[in-house]
């Protein structure tokens, strides 16, 4: 076979066979296929799309092309959750603790932030001494012992992924639905999966701000890691304001602590993460349906099981050994700590969450290069909500930061970011809809 023939046969709107997309994988990983005819191909397919089994040929050599992890000797499914990314995004630290104490074992393999919204990894890297890229032996101890792991990465994990995802950013085909199934999941099936759902984040702090557009990714990705073996459901939810009240790595982290000791939880964090965690058990059958699986979830949370499994990952992976009993002598905290007001008494209407996001990148609590030292501790707490009033006495959020310089331009951010009105806007349901 000859990589060009293989890219004119896509640049002119043909099939590929499944042994064509194998020759083509195994060249991108050991390096005989050349970064322009890589470019040149996912160009091909980001103009004229794959169809289901092109698809799912390419998610599973992609997959393939390095390690894949096998579960096989446990006794219980293997599940997993995947976002696709947002403003105060704290679910994964809940969700995987919530999981493991109602019998299921979570390999979370997850990201670091990229542009606006946050990672999951930032967020673990503020616990001292946690280890976000453990050996695989650990990793498999930890998941074996505590039923949860949340970790970043490893070199050998879906590699072909990473050559392509790089080559994709530079030439154009970022938003290829078709190559963005194949990236998620081959790094998710890679993770040896059982069960996975997909939360689609839609809005205005979202990478997808189109519902239909968001439509047609969830379908796709369904459908390919259906067509793989892992059955996956995905779930759209709102991504049109801040996602709990704390924003920032360490913060939320203190959030999802408190969650979990079921002090200070925001309703709608709790609906997504119940929502969630119910798809799961039920995908998975350990429960019949999301009634059984709700009540088996607030018992994990009502009697301190998912609070206990998420103190044992913490301590399992590095960290300290009391750090639920008292997390803000552990986490960094601001020099200034700080309410922000409005300009004007009013109801919370809107906000610009996309624009917050990136004012958590100006207090350089995000990445504006790859190798950048964030400073953990900043962000905002009691971040308002839409609907809620505001005052001189009810701040939009309290800033948590360094300087007075940056607090004056987080106060000039904020206030022109969240728009108030006279009167209350009604509230939309943070559950979209559900495809699988």
């Amino acid at each position: 076979m000859l990589p060009q023939e293989i890219i004119r046969k896509k640049r002119d709107n043909n099939t590929l066979t499944k042994d064509e997309i194998d020759f083509f994988i195994k060249g991108v990983t050991d390096g005989s296929i050349v970064d322009a005819q890589i470019a040149a191909l996912t160009m091909a397919i980001l103009l004229n799309g794959l169809n289901l089994d092109e698809k799912t040929a390419l998610t599973m050599t992609m997959r393939d092309s390095g390690d894949v992890l096998d579960w096989n000797e446990f006794d219980a499914p293997v599940v997993d959750k995947h976002s696709s990314g947002g403003v105060g995004d704290k679910v994964s630290l809940m969700l995987a603790p919530m999981l493991a104490a109602c019998g299921v074992y979570v390999p979370m393999i997850s990201g670091r932030g990229l542009g606006h919204t946050g990672g999951t990894l930032d967020k673990f890297d503020s616990i001292p001494n946690y280890q976000t890229v453990p050996s695989n032996d650990l990793f498999k101890k930890t998941v074996e012992t505590v039923g949860c792991a949340i970790i970043g990465q490893t070199g050998n994990l879906a590699p072909a992924d990473k050559k392509i995802y790089a080559l994709r950013d530079v030439c154009g085909t970022v938003e290829s639905v078709d190559l963005i199934t194949a990236s998620i999941l081959s790094k998710k099936l890679a993770a040896g999966l059982d069960c996975l759902v997909m939360d689609l984040k839609c809005g205005n702090g979202a990478f997808m701000d189109n519902i239909d557009k968001a439509r047609v990714l969830a379908k796709s990705i369904v459908n390919v890691a259906n067509a793989a073996g892992c059955k996956t459901k995905a779930v759209l939810t709102d991504m049109n304001q801040v996602l709990g009240k704390n924003v920032g790595n360490a913060l939320e982290v203190q959030e999802a602590v408190d969650f979990l000791k079921g002090e200070k939880v925001d309703t709608r964090l709790y609906a997504i993460t119940m929502e969630l965690c119910a798809e799961l058990l039920v995908l998975s059958k350990v429960c019949v349906d999301l009634d059984e699986a709700t009540n088996k979830l607030k018992k994990a949370l009502d009697k301190g099981y998912a609070l206990e499994k998420f103190a044992q990952m913490v301590a399992a992976l590095g960290g300290p050994k009391d750090f639920i009993e008292a997390p803000q002598k552990y986490l960094p905290q601001a020099k200034i700590i700080r309410p922000i007001y409005p300009l004007q008494e009013g109801f919370v209407s809107a906000m610009d969450t996309r624009e917050v996001g990136l004012s958590i990148i100006e207090m350089k609590g995000g990445r504006i290069t790859p190798d950048q030292k964030l400073d953990y501790a900043t962000g905002y707490t009691e971040f308002c909500q839409i609907g809620q009033k505001v005052d001189k006495n009810v701040p939009l959020a309290i800033a948590h930061i360094q300087t007075e310089e940056q607090f004056a331009q987080a106060e000039k951010y904020l206030r022109n970011l969240v728009s108030i009105n006279d009167k209350r806007t009604a509230l939309t349901s943070e559950i979209i809809e559900k495809i699988s």
